[in-house]
């Protein structure tokens, strides 16, 4: 990874962060968007102490509007304008029904529409052999498709909101890998599996009780981030692409994760809610 450039959202907790710091010391140059500048600041130092050699740099954004995701995205270019890997991975939970400035529904902005909208803007700075590398879950298996009510607001609860944010990045991942046919550039995603991070910790009831009683139990955000640094950096992922990974190992995701047909219209809605012009083309 020596003189590359990696983008990473979600960078100064969890999986991002250990990520971060995996590829910095891998040679990386790494400039991720952080919400906070203090913990973006607090950041920036592990990654000097990491590889000093690079001029790591980094924005502050909110990732849940969207004139914060597309502010973010116009930022991360300016900063990175030849870029070797974005890396989405900002995410959240919300234990009730959160709408954002919008009018989005909050789960729904944070964690699909803001790898959407970012991954647009930042399109024209890849360089060929790009990859891009999304972060995933298991959970998508209780998400599903209902393109008559996207946000949620006929029905909510918070475990399908995010497993269906969750289904929406692997639908949103196999299109992009369609649409980038031909321009060596790649997009896969992975599952992490259960990382004790600092996810959830916006949440109460039984939502928080239950991240903190499976705390103990959970990965590492070290061995959570293997899959992402892998994909990152491998060799023998060069060219891999449209995958959804689970330790390393490409694996089939549940039936609604591999619906082409959603995939598509997925996509065409949310360029719709973006308003965005068409970036990748299909």
């Amino acid at each position: 990874m020596n003189g590359k450039t990696v983008v990473i959202t979600g960078a100064t907790s969890g999986i991002g962060e250990a990520a971060a710091l995996a590829l910095a010391g891998q040679g990386a140059r790494i400039v991720f968007a952080a919400r906070d500048a203090v913990k973006g600041e607090v950041l920036m130092g592990k990654l000097t102490r990491a590889n000093p050699d690079a001029a790591h740099d980094f924005i502050v954004g909110e990732l849940s509007t969207l004139a914060g995701m597309k502010a973010a995205g116009e930022a991360l270019a300016a900063k990175a304008p030849k870029i070797d890997v974005v890396a989405n991975n900002a995410g959240a939970i919300f234990d009730h029904r959160e709408v954002t400035a919008d009018g989005l529904e909050k789960t729904f902005a944070v964690n699909h529409m803001a790898y959407f909208v970012i991954t647009e803007i930042l399109w024209p700075t890849l360089k060929t052999g790009a990859r891009i590398v999304s972060t995933a879950s298991g959970a998508h298996a209780m998400g599903r498709v209902n393109f008559d009510d996207l946000q949620l607001e006929k029905r909510y609860n918070a475990g399908a909101a995010y497993g269906t944010s969750k289904l929406f990045n692997i639908l949103w991942t196999r299109e992009l890998a369609r649409r980038l046919t031909g321009t060596g550039v790649t997009a896969n995603c992975f599952h992490p599996g259960g990382v004790n991070t600092g996810f959830g910790d916006n949440t109460k009831g039984v939502i928080k009780t239950l991240l903190s009683l499976a705390g103990p139990f959970m990965l590492t955000p070290e061995k959570g981030a293997d899959t992402l640094v892998w994909l990152a950096s491998a060799p023998e992922v060069q060219g891999k692409t449209g995958g959804y990974w689970v330790k390393r190992k490409l694996t089939q995701p549940f039936a609604a994760a591999r619906d082409d047909a959603a995939a598509a219209r997925l996509w065409a809605e949310s360029e719709k809610i973006a308003g965005l012009a068409e970036a990748v083309a299909a």
